[in-house]
């Protein structure tokens, strides 16, 4: 599975250099950034350290949405509270769950934030999955460059795998089940029970794939039972 890592807006140079020496240690390439020009200031060379290809072959997007305009499966991380978004996987827990959607999908992307604010509210839920590192200090202390490698290590085993989608085109199955899930919650009129659409959106992300395609069959069914309902 190709895996990008994106940055959003990130503001120090040094951090860029870390994050790209980081992913070419650990085998990544991909490296995506949104809303920022760090990347192209001296210092950030300077840390790369011998990772400048990473820098010099990096895409810059003007908004997140762009950068995961070609992405079938999407990983933002976060360190805030999770009041909101209460699913979410360690760093760990990401290798099974993307070993099994390497078995459908092609592409993956692993979502950093800004140093000093993360990800907005608009932008995590732009992910299919949330993903925080379990720390022993009550006030998280991983900057940039440390998360981006802490990920990398733990997902380089990825990088060695060679995998044929199981399903043609079976990459585009979740993101149209999300669509067709949203769509029903709002044919039902219960779209503005947010407990409930942000249940079933955050949950959908855990799904493999026999689930994804057993559920596209059951909103299938309920369809075509509520048209037929509403026929004179």
């Amino acid at each position: 599975m190709r895996v990008s890592i994106v940055l959003v807006s990130p503001a120090r140079p040094e951090n860029v250099g870390a994050a790209a020496r980081a992913m070419k240690t650990m085998g990544f390439s991909d490296l995506r950034i949104v809303d920022s020009e760090a990347h192209r200031q001296e210092s950030a060379r300077w840390v790369a350290h011998g990772s400048g290809d990473i820098i010099d072959n990096a895409a810059v997007y003007p908004t997140l949405a762009a950068a995961l305009a070609d992405v079938d499966f999407t990983i933002a991380t976060t360190a805030r509270s999770r009041a909101k978004f209460h699913y979410y996987a360690t760093p760990a827990e990401l290798v099974p769950l993307l070993e099994e959607k390497s078995q459908w999908m092609s592409h993956a992307a692993l979502v950093f934030g800004r140093e000093d604010s993360g990800l907005t509210n608009d932008e995590l839920a732009l992910a299919d999955i949330l993903t925080g590192v379990p720390m022993v200090a009550d006030y998280p202390s991983l900057n940039l460059g440390q998360a981006v490698m802490v990920y990398c290590y733990q997902l380089a085993s990825l990088m060695q795998q060679r995998h044929e989608p199981a399903v043609a085109h079976g990459e585009a199955q979740l993101k149209a089940l999300r669509l067709r899930a949203r769509s029903l919650l709002d044919k039902l009129e219960v779209a503005d029970d947010v407990k409930l659409a942000d249940w079933l959106d955050q949950r959908l992300g855990l799904f493999e794939q026999r689930d994804t395609a057993m559920l596209h069959r059951l909103l299938h069914d309920i369809e075509k039972n509520s048209q037929n309902k509403t026929l004179p």
